[in-house]
């Protein structure tokens, strides 16, 4: 999953959430020099990538976009996603899709000081361009598929995957549809059995199979 959806899978908190959002930018044992909750909010964004990527519904989306990004698909696939999620009227209805991202906002703020250095110029380009409210517009995620290819040792062009999404779209939105109450449920889970002190590690308990 891309940034929107970390975000509103953080579940309001703000520590859970810096971790949630910034968890690429920490690599191995790094994580353990933040505090615990941070810890979690990376543990919890790990654990939400696995369960998307063994997602049925994810190995279905990942086909269109296969032939002309291999193994970049993946990340294709979680920009596409956090499109259908910022279109999602059950989850933002009327204005609440730019109160989140404000709100979002601000609760990084208050914990800006952990930020790894690279996600900080990262996070002032998200705030600046409005990124999570953005995602609901095809032009969007359009530059997000942009800034894949900036990122991607081997991703040299972002017309086909903007072809692709719009190609097929309504596939690519019934996979979404299939796939993210599941996924909520399951983090949803995870961040309700930390939080009362159930889990003792979340990596291995984040890796267990989820009935689906």
């Amino acid at each position: 999953m891309n940034y929107l959806a970390h975000a509103y899978l953080s579940f309001g908190d703000p520590d859970i959430l810096a971790g949630n959002i910034f968890s690429d930018f920490v690599k191995g044992k790094k994580k353990y020099g933040f505090p615990q909750r941070i810890q979690k909010g990376i543990d919890l964004h790990r654990a939400i990538d696995r369960f998307t990527d063994d997602h049925p519904a994810t190995a279905t989306a990942k086909q269109f976009f296969k032939p002309a990004y291999g193994l970049y698909a993946a990340a294709s696939i979680d920009v596409t996603y956090d499109h259908f999620l910022a279109k999602d009227k059950k989850i933002f209805a009327g204005d609440e899709l730019q109160t989140f991202a404000e709100t979002t906002y601000k609760q990084l703020q208050t914990v800006e000081e952990f930020f790894p250095e690279r996600f900080s110029t990262f996070f002032h380009y998200m705030q600046l361009q409005n990124w999570l409210y953005n995602y609901q517009y095809a032009e969007g995620i359009f530059r997000s598929f942009g800034g894949l290819v900036r990122r991607a040792a081997y991703m040299e062009d972002a017309g086909p995957a903007c072809d692709i999404f719009l190609r097929h779209y309504e596939e690519l939105n019934r996979c979404y549809a299939d796939f993210f109450p599941e996924l909520k449920a399951f983090a949803f889970q995870m961040f309700n059995e930390s939080e009362i002190g159930k889990l003792g590690n979340w990596e291995i308990a984040s890796s267990t199979n989820v009935e689906r």
